[in-house]
């Protein structure tokens, strides 16, 4: 029956469009796997409002969200509004403590507001932003999957990462995290799933993982 069908929402990284998720295959008797889409976002638009707009693209009730990098960022502040069956936070942050010195320093110089994100046709530029390396060999891999390049959502996503005001870890959240990852190195501690040579991209190179795991994570 339908209703034992077990809905799961997935959110892709900064910049990346949902097919990241393409190779995450759970038991469709059991469960129905969307994917949600970054949107431009409003002028002034606060990453709390945005999330609450977020979750108007979610129809059923008690539903797992899982969110990668920027978008575990998203769906941590979007289970403000939405009553979550589990939410899972891949490849992020639980808090802004855990954001690298880097990113702090933006902050704080306020840095941020002159990054060259007009030059987001540089597929280059965008996979640093993105996923934290440079392209080298992966460059159809990174088209493929780097589509969100409109200025107005780079900029806006970027002041949101690095002005994100969590100041404690997502209390019902379950972190999942690799011990490879360039972008966020930090976030292996406390409570947190720890994925052995896991990258920033493990969504998509570790994928075994999660298609065996997060079956028997989400039915604990």
């Amino acid at each position: 029956m339908d209703s034992e069908i077990i809905h799961v929402y997935l959110m892709p990284g900064m910049a990346a469009n949902p097919s990241i998720f393409e190779y995450i295959k759970l038991p469709e008797d059991e469960f129905q796997i969307h994917w949600l889409e970054w949107q431009i976002p409003n002028k002034n638009e606060s990453l709390s409002d945005y999330a609450r707009r977020m979750c108007q693209f979610i129809s059923e009730d008690n539903v797992v969200l899982l969110g990668v990098s920027f978008g575990g960022m998203l769906v941590q502040e979007m289970s403000n509004f939405i009553k979550l069956k589990k939410l899972f936070v891949v490849s992020s942050v639980k808090s802004h403590h855990e954001l690298p010195k880097r990113l702090k320093l933006l902050k704080y110089t306020k840095a941020y507001k002159i990054l060259p994100t007009r030059l987001v046709s540089n597929i280059d530029l965008l996979a640093k932003y993105a996923f934290g390396e440079t392209i080298t060999k992966r460059i159809e891999l990174y088209k493929k999957y780097l589509s969100v390049n409109d200025k107005r959502y780079l900029d806006w996503a970027i002041e949101q990462v690095v002005c994100w005001e969590q100041e404690e870890p997502h209390p019902d959240a379950i972190y999942i995290h690799g011990d490879s990852d360039a972008v966020f190195p930090h976030s292996c501690k406390g409570n947190c799933i720890v994925i052995k040579g896991g990258t920033h991209i493990m969504v998509i190179n570790k994928y075994k993982w999660f298609n065996e795991n997060l079956p028997k994570l989400i039915k604990d």
